[in-house]
């Protein structure tokens, strides 16, 4: 991307609007269901897995902050893969990128409708359904379309009130483990099998998924190479912290934490007042609808950037004569979200959002010793021993893309196949 086309945009995120952005981006509404899928392939030690499963995104998130630093551009990691190895591994992990955050942002989507339920009943009603999931996208696209400075103010309350609901839950939940011994529950006995722990990361890897979207907004952070690795490293170690605390908190304080749907919620029944409980569970509301918000703001940069390289019409890379966004991609992406959160299978996003994650980790732990090569002298962040970093970094994704079912596979042709009819449009339409 040129330095005047990047400039068409405003630099208004910093670090600290950077970092919530990650943070709203990894911690959505699965953290409120995953603890009893965790206790129910690992039990006790599940609080455990997860200093598992964040060392092993630690290594990505540190492939990525050298990665990221080189660039200031919008984009994230379909930039990186065109720096490193071209036009068609770029427009492939573009298509990755884009269609894992529209699906995973529209099973969110219909996951906020589900809870909402719980409060009106009447939202379930199919006309009602598409009403309030109307009114919703659209909010969301018209603070964004306005300006960034927008998106990120919203972005940042949500995350902000969601980590502030974690820790007055997680606080209270140990306060009530320490001074109560009627509140302690010992956990389920798991067998800790090879299976189980595989499962388990891969659930994992999935929570802890979402830093590299930030990175899209390249384009308009202050001082995106300072700034990129310092927000990784915090939003990583602020997740595991609440991850870590929560998963011990329901494990002990439910007498089967594998056997609900709604770990948080009953976890808060054994310790907090009914006041406390409707509290965690309009937490859920808070958490999905941030993420919402925090995919609102960073997607429509990567067409955006692929409008910018000429591998997607021109039409993305417009920006607002006004307010100075990608208008153009901020509409595309609403409208899209609203249609498959409302025709989509739940199966089919939630499939193509996890494993498309996995090789785009992949691409940049690959295009960490590549770019090395190719631009020695680059203006970076340098990662020490950072091709040992490459190299764990493949062995953990390509094991756990091992385990994904053949069946899954499926999906991922469909993206290849988009990503080629797109590659094949791009050498006649755009430039190299």
């Amino acid at each position: 991307m040129t330095e005047a086309a990047t400039e068409r945009l405003v630099r208004a995120v910093g670090l600290w609007g950077l970092t919530a952005l990650m943070l709203n981006t990894m911690i959505g509404a699965s953290i409120f269901g995953l603890p009893s899928l965790l206790a129910a392939r690992l039990g006790r030690l599940s609080p455990v897995g997860y200093l598992v499963g964040a060392a092993g995104v630690s290594v990505i998130a540190a492939c990525l902050s050298e990665v990221a630093s080189q660039f200031t551009e919008a984009g994230g990691p379909y930039l990186y893969a065109r720096a490193a190895f071209g036009r068609f591994a770029a427009i492939q992990i573009g298509w990755l990128t884009w269609l894992s955050r529209i699906a995973a942002s529209s099973a969110v989507a219909n996951l906020f409708i589900s809870y909402l339920a719980e409060f009106f009943p009447v939202v379930s009603a199919r006309q009602t359904r598409v009403a309030i999931l109307a009114l919703l996208v659209a909010f969301l696209a018209t603070v964004n379309y306005r300006g960034v400075s927008g998106g990120s103010r919203l972005s940042n309350f949500f995350t902000s009130a969601k980590i502030l609901l974690l820790v007055l839950f997680v606080g209270t939940g140990l306060t009530a483990l320490l001074l109560h011994a009627a509140v302690r529950v010992t956990p389920v006995p798991v067998p800790a099998t090879a299976s189980n722990w595989f499962e388990a990361l891969i659930l994992m890897t999935y929570a802890y998924g979402g830093f590299e979207a930030a990175l899209l907004i390249s384009g308009e952070t202050r001082n995106p190479r300072k700034d990129a690795p310092l927000a990784l490293l915090i939003a990583v170690v602020t997740a595991t912290v609440l991850y870590i605390s929560l998963q011990y908190v329901v494990i002990h304080t439910l007498p089967d934490s594998r056997a609900t749907a709604k770990p948080v919620v009953d976890s808060a029944r054994q310790f907090l007042g009914p006041t406390g409980v409707s509290v965690v569970a309009a937490g859920t509301l808070i958490a999905a609808y941030g993420y919402l918000s925090a995919n609102m703001l960073h997607v429509p940069r990567l067409t955006f950037a692929m409008g910018e390289q000429g591998d997607f019409p021109q039409s993305f890379a417009s920006v607002h004569p006004r307010f100075r966004t990608p208008h153009f991609s901020v509409v595309t992406f609403a409208l899209l979200l609203l249609l498959f959160s409302i025709g989509g299978d739940f199966r089919w996003n939630a499939t193509l959002a996890a494993m498309s994650r996995l090789f785009i980790y992949g691409s940049v732990a690959v295009a960490l010793p590549v770019l090395r090569k190719q631009q020695p002298q680059a203006a970076r962040f340098r990662l020490p021993a950072g091709n040992v970093f490459s190299v764990v970094a493949l062995i953990f994704t390509g094991t756990l893309i091992a385990r994904i079912h053949l069946s899954d596979l499926i999906v991922l042709v469909i993206t290849f196949v988009l990503g080629l009819v797109n590659w094949l449009w791009a050498r006649t339409h755009g430039p190299s």
